[in-house]
């Protein structure tokens, strides 16, 4: 009688290793927390307040952004900015206390239809990422809700809160702080971190990179990734992320019109990848949700489908076979 060996557990799930946190000011008044390829928050420090940028996953976490915070400035936190709708981005916003929480229409409409799922899903997928997960008190609510291009002012700091195309999600949204020159981006850039496709609509997002681009910017904060501290450092960023999205999407769409199934399609996107990407943080936790989404892009399917903890363990056994 034989037996069927056990499916290996998710990549991420075996990483558990403590990451360094490091705080960096790009510019008067703005700031990165970044650790080592873990999800970043930008800070903006206002003549009269701060805004944060991405939340992290848990209250808990978001305490050492907020101990980070006051080492520069006593002023109250006024505003968390969600750049997208992804559990490990968002759920620590109540832990700022802040008056505002702002998020693009369709980061919203994604929080409605699919954020219990995300959050089930990116906890079982990610255990490092959600420390104190039993301090969330549920799914994060915008208390602003904005189209395309906001404008906010931190006494006399300007920021602009813009969507320039869908590429990591439909509702991703950036921070630019035009008299600097400092781009928060989100996931939509990553450095030397994999991009996370599973959400993603693969054929925009090249043209949003490009008008992330246009704004030139000199210092950018990632999604993931050390701060950027040069306009080439930026445009390599942008590059790169581009690179990416490009080679892994038209391996997979290559494969698919060969007739190749879904396995089949990650065995050959990973050989083409690797060589060149397979040293980023998270490969392997990002590759096969990257060629799940590509497969059903390359296949027909406009919109992501909901990732739910179910799904998410059908696939990676599907791939383990």
């Amino acid at each position: 009688m034989s037996t069927s060996a056990p499916t290996k557990a998710f990549a991420s799930t075996g990483d558990l290793e403590p990451k360094t946190v490091t705080f960096a000011e790009l510019a008067p008044g703005a700031y990165a927390y970044t650790a080592e390829g873990d999800p970043n928050t930008g800070i903006i420090v206002g003549d009269d307040g701060v805004m944060v940028i991405d939340a992290q996953a848990t209250p808990l976490m978001a305490e050492d952004v907020i101990a980070k915070v006051r080492t520069v400035t006593d002023k109250p936190i006024k505003y968390v900015l969600l750049t997208h709708y992804h559990a490990v981005r968002v759920l620590g916003a109540s832990g700022y206390k802040a008056d505002h929480i702002i998020a693009s229409r369709d980061t919203y409409d994604l929080i409605v239809e699919r954020g219990q799922q995300d959050y089930e899903s990116e906890l079982g997928r990610f255990p490092r990422l959600f420390q104190g997960a039993d301090s969330i008190p549920g799914l994060t609510w915008p208390t602003i809700v904005f189209e395309n291009h906001m404008t906010l002012w931190l006494g006399k700091t300007r920021v602009e809160i813009m969507q320039l195309g869908r590429g990591h999600t439909k509702g991703d949204t950036v921070a630019w702080l035009p008299d600097s020159k400092v781009l928060f981006s989100g996931d939509l850039v990553e450095f030397g971190a994999t991009p996370y496709t599973g959400d993603a609509y693969l054929q925009e997002w090249p043209a949003t990179l490009d008008a992330l681009a246009a704004l030139k910017p000199e210092k950018l904060v990632p999604g993931r990734g050390e701060a950027l501290t040069t306009p080439e450092l930026c445009a390599q960023a942008i590059t790169e992320t581009k690179e990416f999205l490009t080679a892994m999407y038209g391996a997979v769409a290559e494969a698919r019109a060969a007739g190749a199934g879904l396995g089949d399609a990650f065995t050959q996107a990973r050989a083409a990848l690797e060589p060149r990407f397979g040293r980023w943080v998270i490969f392997e936790h990002c590759l096969p949700f990257d060629v799940s989404r590509a497969f059903d892009e390359s296949g027909g399917i406009r919109d992501p489908r909901i990732w739910t903890a179910d799904r998410d363990r059908e696939m990676w056994a599907a791939l383990q076979a």
